[in-house]
């Protein structure tokens, strides 16, 4: 995504050892994940999880979408979250692949099978999410998809259909959805969660559900 700019944080647990590949999940949005303090608290859950050896040994990948810098002081910057998360195609796989994991590489040891690898965000980092699995799910095999915006936005209304017709790939998805979620001129997400739990469903993916009452 040429000339945008981004934060991004890496969380690692006590229990990490660089003589062992450790599994990753990446999130969208990160900083909303990353806080100790916010509505996730992802780096707590974690802590807890893997203490527990529910979850193995995994370095958290928190990335918030680019920026493109204001020119000068007269102008504003512009901000390529809907671009780079809505958008179908293999763009931001490629963005993760090539530059960001490669960099968070450098310190830490991460496995490059794609069932160690998990990815997730909640609405448009949510079909972001899903697409970078679609597209690679040699590298990204689970997935975790809160309010997803399957909607007429930028094609993600294409994917229920997508799913029916195309051989399945090597995913799991996790969906929630709540019947109060957006109706706006993009379309219905209620409705086009369900429409993907249909489409999932009927292609055989393994997948979890919550979908119900906001």
């Amino acid at each position: 995504f040429p000339g945008t700019v981004r934060d991004y944080w890496v969380y690692a647990p006590a229990q990490y050892d660089a003589a062992k590949p450790a599994c990753v999940m990446v999130f969208q949005d990160g900083a909303g994940y990353a806080s100790t303090n916010g509505s996730w608290r992802v780096p707590v859950v974690f802590d807890n999880l893997i203490h527990r050896k529910e979850m193995p040994v995994t370095i958290g990948v928190f990335i918030n979408p680019g920026v493109v810098p204001a020119s000068s002081t007269n102008a504003l910057a512009r901000y390529n979250r809907s671009f780079e998360y809505d958008g179908l195609g293999d763009q931001y796989a490629r963005f993760l692949l090539e530059e960001i994991l490669p960099e968070v590489a450098q310190t830490y040891s991460l496995s490059t099978n794609g069932n160690d690898r998990a990815i997730g965000g909640a609405s448009s980092g949510a079909i972001c999410a899903f697409t970078a699995a679609w597209e690679r799910p040699d590298q990204f095999s689970r997935v975790f998809s809160t309010i997803g915006t399957y909607v007429g936005l930028r094609g993600g209304n294409d994917y229920p259909t997508l799913i029916r017709k195309t051989e399945p790939k090597p995913i799991r998805v996790f969906l929630q959805d709540g019947s109060g979620d957006l109706n706006i001129y993009g379309g219905n997400w209620w409705l086009a969660n369900q429409e993907m739990l249909s489409a999932l469903e009927f292609a055989g993916y393994l997948h979890q559900r919550f979908l119900g009452p906001e």
